[in-house]
């Protein structure tokens, strides 16, 4: 899985972190959606609501900027870039979150079904990973 991040025409401070669809189809337990859904350094988030101004985002208080398949954000439920980005896997243009936080992604937007449903598949992937022996 690769993502075209030249098409935004910007360089990234740190690497962004991938969340979202994309990264539940990176540990195999969903097909993503079209979208690519990144946080970022705030100072990548600023320069970002700069250069797109007119593609801002906010839901309850997480600020986004959305252009062509990017959803790029500052927080996620309230957690940064620094929150999220422990033990993240490390690809040449960004990281992808780990199971362990997107599982606390979900966890925090369970009200939302799709989201309560992602949960569940997480949990039953974490279980299945420690029933493997050693």
């Amino acid at each position: 899985m690769e993502l075209n991040l030249e098409i935004l025409n910007y360089k990234f401070i740190k690497k962004p972190l991938l969340v979202g669809g994309k990264a539940m189809e990176y540990y195999g337990l969903r097909k993503a959606g079209n979208d690519n859904d990144i946080i970022v350094i705030k100072d990548d988030y600023v320069q970002l609501a700069k250069k797109y101004p007119n593609n801002l985002k906010d839901i309850f208080g997480d600020k986004g900027v959305c252009i062509y398949d990017f959803e790029i954000w500052k927080t996620i439920r309230w957690h940064n870039y620094f929150d999220l980005n422990q033990n993240a896997i490390v690809k040449e243009n960004y990281l992808i979150i780990s199971l362990e936080k997107l599982l606390l992604l979900k966890a925090l937007a369970m009200e939302i079904p799709k989201y309560h449903e992602d949960l569940e598949l997480i949990v039953k992937k974490i279980q299945h990973l420690k029933e493997k022996p050693d």
